[in-house]
C-alpha cells in the first residue's frame, strides 16, 4: 500500500517511525539478496582473518591448559591411586603431561600470529582489489 487513497478523495502519509516499521515488516517477506555488496564482502574477509586465527589459538590454548591441569592432578592429588599407578610412575607421567600441556598453551599466541600472517597473505589480493574498487 502506498499510503494514498485517491478513490475516496483524501490522502494520508505515514510518519518516519511508521515508515521504518513498514520497511522492517516488508524485509521479513522479501527474499534476501544473493549478492553481497563489496563493502560487506570486504568486512567479512577482514573478520575471517582474525576469527580463524582466534579459533585455532583457542583450541591449542584450551587443550594445553587441560593437559597441564591433568599433569598437575596426577602429581598433587590421589588420582594416581584411583588410576592404580604407583606414586613414582604418577609423578613421571604427571610431569611429562604437564610439560606437554604447558608447551601447547604457550604456543597458542605464536600459532595465532602465524595463522594471521598466512591468512593475510592468502586474502591480500582480494582485499586490495576490493578496496581499490571502493576507493574509486
Amino acid at each position: 500500500m502506498d499510503g494514498n487513497n485517491e478513490q475516496s478523495g483524501f490522502s494520508f502519509t505515514y510518519s518516519a517511525e511508521e515508515q521504518k516499521e513498514l520497511k522492517r515488516i516488508r524485509e521479513k517477506y522479501t527474499p534476501p539478496s544473493t549478492e553481497e555488496d563489496k563493502l560487506t564482502r570486504l568486512r567479512r574477509l577482514d573478520a575471517s582473518v582474525t576469527q580463524t586465527a582466534q579459533a585455532v589459538a583457542l583450541v591449542f590454548g584450551v587443550i594445553g591448559a587441560l593437559l597441564l591441569g591433568s599433569g598437575m592432578s596426577l602429581i598433587m592429588t590421589d588420582l594416581a591411586a584411583i588410576l592404580g599407578l604407583q606414586r613414582t610412575a604418577a609423578m613421571v607421567l604427571g610431569i611429562s603431561v604437564g610439560i606437554v600441556g604447558g608447551v601447547l598453551a604457550s604456543l597458542a599466541f605464536p600459532i595465532y600470529n602465524a595463522v594471521i600472517n598466512k591468512r593475510r597473505k592468502k586474502l591480500a589480493p582480494e582485499i586490495i582489489r576490493l578496496t581499490d574498487e571502493l576507493l574509486k
